[in-house]
């Protein structure tokens, strides 16, 4: 959830306090000591190391599944509710409202889901609209088998599209713990220390060993918070589906 800038900033500020700390470091205690005991430091950055990397590339994983999900249940949703407007031609005496109702929600979800989600409110507009679609489907007049059919399916569309936005709202709420933010924060800060406090004959490599370890933790630290909120930022879900969804709701006669 955070914006472009401030994953460039995090970024940098990162890497220059890894520079800063190694560097410290080399004045205090000379590499030329340290590199007589990089014995003892090697065996616990591997451990640490290993460990780390199974953490942070679990974590990265599991919210980039819950990302795509929240994206599939979007498609979802705006599926459903195309499949309600076409499902209002079988039902032709209530087929305007219906209709009117469905244009209305995608609308609503478009000018204020989207925009209320990303400052981490709960939306309302398109739940009164969708309380309302459920009492025009509910008090369709019927009178032949095809309105029958017809009215059962979009019935059916209806509770899943309800599904669907519950769904939504609940992703848009659902945030990694802060026990887990705890152990990605001390493993990369262990890691990197680790690796700055490690000996080497070659303080050039050795520099650049500490910096791109500290810009891949971080750039992997930031992909988790930035897709953790997956209806806010600069990496989010759109509302792409909706839109395409007003254009083909526009489109049938």
């Amino acid at each position: 959830m955070l914006s472009f800038t401030a994953n460039i900033v995090i970024l940098v500020l990162a890497m220059a306090v890894s520079l800063v700390f190694t560097l410290a470091m080399d004045r205090l205690w000379p590499a030329a000591r340290r590199y007589a005991e990089s014995d003892l430091v090697g065996w616990q950055l591997s451990v640490l190391g290993t460990t780390y990397a199974v953490t942070l590339g679990f974590m990265l994983y599991t919210e980039w599944g819950n990302f795509r999900a929240a994206e599939l249940n979007v498609e979802l949703e705006a599926n459903a509710l195309r499949n309600i407007y076409r499902l209002a031609q079988g039902m032709p005496r209530d087929r305007a409202v219906i209709e009117q109702l469905t244009v209305a929600y995608a609308t609503e979800v478009v000018e204020h889901d989207w925009p209320e989600m990303d400052s981490g409110r709960m939306p309302e507009e398109s739940h009164q609209v969708n309380e309302h679609l459920w009492k025009a489907l509910l008090s369709v007049t019927i009178d032949k088998p095809m309105e029958v059919a017809a009215h059962d399916h979009a019935l059916s569309e209806l509770s899943l599209l309800t599904q669907y936005r519950r769904t939504r709202l609940l992703d848009n709420k659902y945030e990694l713990p802060g026990i887990f933010w705890s152990v990605l924060l001390v493993g990369g800060i262990l890691t990197i220390v680790s690796v700055s406090i490690f000996g080497s004959r070659q303080p050039r490599i050795h520099m650049l060993q500490v910096l791109s370890l500290t810009l891949f933790i971080t750039l992997v630290m930031l992909a988790i918070a930035d897709i953790d909120k997956p209806f806010r930022g600069w990496v989010h879900v759109g509302d792409y589906a909706f839109r395409r969804a007003l254009e083909t709701m526009r489109e049938v006669p």
